[in-house]
């Protein structure tokens, strides 16, 4: 992970869409330019078995998004790996509104920035659940917003299954989320 500051202002949405498209992972958090290696082909693959499942089971009202822009604020710009929004969240280029949920898919590189800097920036932007997939234990642990902050709900490891309710009926198994 490299991080850039921009010398007269942060770095915001319309720096993103400046950028070219060479393989790299751009985000702006806090204000500076956060560019990452491409996702492993392994947090690619969870990725889209996780947008399948959202896509197969949510209701026609709302999107499950892989990897979009999501602009919270001026110099707030992160990608989280998944989405799940409403039609009206939808901006041109990016999600402008929050989420019902976001997921993040650890890497060794991103472990720290979405344990916690993502976390607390999901938390203050109002998103109302957060899920963490860990691909290396199995695990998925799931947060709930409450009061100041994230309080962990569950955690499902291996082939534990998780049955959610909210944003929408889903069941998830952390192990067939890497199976090979």
């Amino acid at each position: 992970m490299v991080l850039i500051s921009h010398p007269t202002q942060p770095f915001d949405l319309d720096d993103l869409l400046e950028l070219p498209d060479d393989g790299y992972r751009y985000e702006v958090l806090d204000g500076a330019l956060v560019v990452n290696a491409a996702p492993s082909w392994r947090h690619q693959e969870v990725v889209a078995r996780l947008t399948r499942l959202f896509e197969d089971a949510k209701p026609a009202n709302l999107k499950a998004l892989p990897a979009p822009t999501w602009r919270i604020s001026p110099g707030q710009v992160p990608e989280p790996d998944v989405v799940v929004v409403t039609p009206e969240a939808l901006g041109t280029y990016a999600v402008e509104g929050t989420p019902l949920l976001v997921v993040e898919v650890l890497s060794p590189s991103n472990r720290g920035t979405d344990l916690i800097r993502k976390r607390a920036l999901y938390a203050e932007a109002g998103c109302p659940w957060y899920w963490i997939v860990d691909p290396e234990e199995p695990a998925l642990s799931v947060l709930s917003l409450s009061g100041e902050g994230y309080t962990e709900v569950t955690k499902a490891t291996g082939n534990e299954r998780f049955e959610a309710s909210e944003p929408f009926p889903v069941t998830i198994c952390p192990a067939e989320l890497v199976a090979g």
